[in-house]
């Protein structure tokens, strides 16, 4: 009983933090079930079969709140299946656990991007009111975002860090893939329970649903009203721990791997804080 309140737990926490930044369900959710020992074809289908409710949960928030495009969400939700579909034929012949280093260190460097482009951004310069209806690369980023779905259960760090590398209004980046992404989970869990036995535990699934469907409206409200600059240095900054553990752990680094959590975390508070530092400067001057 312990362990399914736990899992709860990590559902909300999963689904505020994906509803919040676009991102973050499929990799927090999939380390906890992997941890207990389920394996990898059980733990993708049982994650994504959770998506597919707590996404639903989401899309109907983001939709509550303006937070959608459907014309984005076309574009990123049928080259997602399509790459969901290759992601779990690479799962089911190959193991799953080779790839990881490298969509790991990928995504690490997606993350630095992203963090440069905000911390040199002042917060007028993000483009609140720019749409996403000629942004190129979206399919290409949708079926590559579909591939590493169906692997880890990771949609969200290689859809919206794209988007937002477009200046895409950080808003519709998030309600648009986390509808996009139901389409998608459902793809991957379908191919994966047809193709072999998994060991989905229904009770798991379960808790996971219950905590990540109470934070969807949650995270769906809380997303109007995060700075736009903020949001992207937050996805930055999620990129960069989640992946940083991921390649620190293939090191087999002990405490050393620290450095690079501390060096992390104080270049995105440093960028939080760039423009009140820049004011600050700026009102001595000029004092």
């Amino acid at each position: 009983m312990n362990d399914l309140w736990l899992v709860a737990l990590a559902g909300f926490a999963a689904s505020f933090v994906d509803g919040a930044l676009g991102m973050g369900f499929g990799p927090t959710s999939s380390s906890i079930l992997l941890s207990s020992g389920l394996n990898p074809a059980g733990v993708s289908a049982t994650v994504n079969i959770a998506k597919v409710v707590t996404g639903l949960a989401s899309a109907l928030s983001h939709w509550r709140f303006g937070n959608i495009d459907r014309r984005l969400v076309a574009r990123l939700a049928i080259p997602g299946g399509i790459g969901a579909l290759i992601g779990v034929t690479i799962l089911t012949n190959v193991d799953g656990d080779r790839l990881r280093p490298m969509l790991a260190a990928l995504l690490l460097v997606i993350g630095v991007r992203i963090l440069i482009q905000f911390w040199t951004m002042r917060p007028r310069q993000v483009g609140e009111d720019e749409q996403p209806t000629h942004v190129r690369g979206v399919e290409v980023a949708g079926t590559a975002g579909g591939v590493t779905n169906g692997l880890i259960g990771a949609w969200g760090p290689v859809v919206t860090p794209f988007l937002l590398h477009r200046r895409v209004t950080p808003r519709l980046v998030v309600g648009s893939v986390n509808t996009a992404e139901v389409a998608v989970a459902v793809v991957a869990a379908g191919a994966l329970i047809s193709s072999a036995p998994t060991g989905v535990d229904p009770a798991t699934v379960a808790a996971m649903l219950i905590g990540g469907i109470l934070a969807a409206p949650v995270a769906a409200w809380t997303v109007r009203f995060v700075p736009a600059r903020l949001l992207g240095l937050l996805v930055s900054g999620l990129l960069l721990v989640t992946n940083w553990r991921e390649l620190a752990t293939w090191m087999e680094l002990g405490a050393s791997r620290w450095i690079g959590y501390i060096a992390i975390v104080a270049a995105v508070g440093t960028a939080i804080a760039r423009p009140q530092l820049q004011a600050r400067r700026l009102a001595a001057q000029t004092a």
